[in-house]
């Protein structure tokens, strides 16, 4: 359908009425399809002596490659946390990514507290792969012991394979995750559960034995109503 006059999400009166697309200013908004990577914009935790590179692929992605010790790491957390969650407030978190050996690792990506143990963070909405199984946990949480909440198994990975995963917090109480484009569940995010504290974007992956793990992330992608 064609609208030539266009379309809006703001007041005739606002003065952004007349612009040739929606008020971006509504939306508290991240992207990064990873075409540049700046150090500096990165708190990074690691052990051993891995790296952090662009890597050629359409689009543009970052690839993060361990060291070979057990337990080696590489993790990566934006500079500045962007994204407080409130009710009335809906939010978006969506990602590509995959990583080389979809057992032998320990995975997260999301949103989360900065944090020296991303893996197990205090507060954050986020999805982990433990080591020792293929299989995707989703996690919303105000606090490690007392606001925790999960679905287990919602995915599994595939050594090299890219996934797809994204989530959406409704403004209310109810935080919905998407595997590869297609619903798969929810849970709740009500005051017990929200974080209630700034988050930033996390990602990362851990060796789940002597040997050198990667993991290529392809884009990472969050909003939060302002």
């Amino acid at each position: 359908m064609r609208i030539p006059a266009g379309i809006t999400n703001v007041r005739p009166t606002d003065p952004l009425a007349m612009f040739g697309m929606l008020d971006p200013t509504k939306w508290i908004t991240y992207f990064n399809d990873f075409h540049e990577y700046l150090a500096g914009e990165w708190t990074v935790t690691a052990t051993g002596a891995g790296t952090t590179a662009l890597t050629d692929i359409n689009g543009g992605a970052i690839l993060l490659t361990n060291a070979a010790a057990d337990n080696d790491n590489r993790f990566h957390q934006k500079v500045g946390e962007g994204f407080l969650l409130a009710a009335n407030k809906q939010a978006f978190f969506k990602t590509r990514f995959k990583v080389s050996d979809a057992t032998e690792s320990d995975v997260v990506i999301g949103l989360q507290v900065t944090d020296t143990t991303p893996l197990d963070v205090t507060d954050g909405i986020y999805f982990l792969k433990a080591d020792g199984a293929a299989t995707i946990d989703f996690i919303c949480r105000k606090d490690a012991t007392t606001g925790s909440n999960s679905d287990s198994a919602i995915a599994s990975l595939v050594s090299d394979t890219f996934i797809t995963l994204a989530w959406y917090f409704d403004g209310v109480s109810t935080v919905k995750y998407w595997v590869d484009g297609v619903l798969d569940g929810e849970v709740s995010g009500s005051s017990t559960y929200l974080p209630d504290t700034e988050l930033t974007i996390s990602f990362g992956i851990q060796n789940g034995e002597a040997v050198a793990k990667t993991m290529t992330v392809d884009y990472i992608f969050a909003a939060l109503e302002r």
